[in-house]
């Protein structure tokens, strides 16, 4: 699936009289209480092992810049659940940077805090990211870049982006019946399913994960796993599975998807710009473009995923936090920096037109996610990965689909309630 979790490694904060407190210590020092740490004008940022070498040169800047000590932490794995429990503890960062669709959780255990944008600063942000980061009417974060699923496809073997699924399926069973591939389509599913990866399939069938109000916003009271247009799109996968297509298998999994794409023993890949660089490392003549939908139905709608910078509630400089995030974060220089520590579309709407000139992926990314939806970033969604998950691997496998699809739709229900 994605690559976005990560983990946290405690920090030291020093006190205006040249003491360490660490977070692990549990004896209370002056040090420790915010007021102290305060005192020292620091600052300290936790980010993964890429974004924080790309932080660094800002954040020294920064730091001149206002008097004060920034240091970015880089962390490497369980990052949410690291920062929440160092959250409760005190020995949390001031900022966090990570995925979106923490933020219903992060915000239920009031581990972050609302940020506060100019009109000016979210207008140059991409309309859909704002959207993500946006959790009972309050932005919860500023976004730097974004992600969504495509089609990435070995333009030797398949020259053309098909139309349609079917389309997909049968230029896969072409190639397959004159041994140019060994399989129609590289998804992966494995035993356990992937919810991420089959929801543009499942979305053009008609099905949903969870219905909106008013404003918009995600309403976990209105759960689609379970109800008539999910049984649909269950069908469907299941038509496309292993009893039916065979474009859908359990045997294409997250460890190997990747691999039998480049491997060129499928012409057709769903997956993400982490999956690009190992495409031109196997030297392929590739081409991205979106997800395709059944003919006839909905549009196959991605999610999107954004990553974000986060305030924690619970910083010792919380102020000055907001100061970076906001004024410093919305910048084209850093936004860049992290595109090129890890290219995927900067949300900075200046950024990516000062990239992607460069770079003709990134177009064809945003392109591919024109319909992408907003991952959801509702605590509620932590109950839908795998019942759905199992459900999916479980009908492409050739079980009942509406019994199996109703019966994920009840766990669910029961876990959310």
């Amino acid at each position: 699936m994605r690559i976005r979790t990560a983990g946290v490694i405690a920090v030291c904060a020093v006190a205006l009289v040249g003491t360490a407190a660490c977070g692990n210590d549990t004896k209370e020092t002056a040090s420790d209480t915010p007021s102290a740490a305060a005192a020292t004008g620091e600052l300290v940022i936790w980010a993964d092992d890429k974004r924080s070498a790309a932080l660094k040169p800002f954040a020294e800047k920064f730091g001149t810049e206002n008097g004060v000590t920034v240091k970015v932490q880089a962390i490497s794995k369980d990052q949410q659940t690291t920062f929440l429990t160092a959250s409760q503890q005190g020995s949390g960062p001031d900022v966090m940077v990570g995925a979106h669709d923490w933020i219903g959780n992060l915000v239920q255990n009031g581990a972050i805090d609302p940020v506060q944008l100019s009109d000016e600063q979210r207008n140059g942000i991409a309309a859909n990211a704002v959207k993500a980061v946006t959790f009972n009417g309050q932005t919860y974060g500023v976004p730097y870049a974004t992600e969504n699923l495509g089609l990435i496809r070995n333009t030797a073997l398949a020259p053309e982006a098909p139309a349609t699924l079917e389309d997909l399926v049968a230029t896969g069973k072409k190639l397959k019946a004159e041994k140019k591939v060994s399989e129609i389509l590289c998804l992966q599913v494995g035993q356990n399913g992937d919810a991420y990866h089959s929801y543009p399939f499942y979305s053009s069938a008609g099905g949903y994960l969870f219905g909106t109000n008013a404003a918009g916003e995600y309403d976990a009271a209105d759960l689609g796993v379970g109800k008539p247009e999910s049984v649909e799109a269950f069908t469907k996968l299941s038509a496309l599975g292993e009893k039916g297509d065979g474009a859908l298998k359990r045997s294409i999994t997250p460890e190997n998807s990747i691999a039998t794409f480049t491997g060129k023993k499928c012409a057709f890949l769903v997956s993400g710009p982490w999956a690009v660089t190992d495409v031109k490392k196997a030297n392929l003549e590739y081409d991205i473009s979106a997800v395709p939908g059944f003919a006839g139905g909905k549009a196959a709608t991605p999610f999107l995923g954004v990553q974000t910078f986060y305030v924690a509630a619970k910083g010792k400089n919380k102020a000055l936090a907001q100061e970076f995030v906001t004024n410093y974060v919305t910048t084209p220089d850093l936004a860049v920096a992290l595109y090129q520590a890890e290219p995927r579309p900067p949300a900075l709407t200046a950024a990516l037109d000062q990239v992607k000139g460069a770079d003709a992926d990134l177009q064809k990314w945003v392109d591919a996610g024109k319909n992408a939806v907003p991952l959801p970033a509702i605590p509620e969604m932590a109950a839908i990965w795998d019942p759905f998950g199992k459900a999916e691997a479980a009908v492409i496998g050739g079980a009942d689909a509406e019994k199996t699809v109703t019966a994920a739709g009840k766990t669910i229900s029961g876990q959310i309630k």
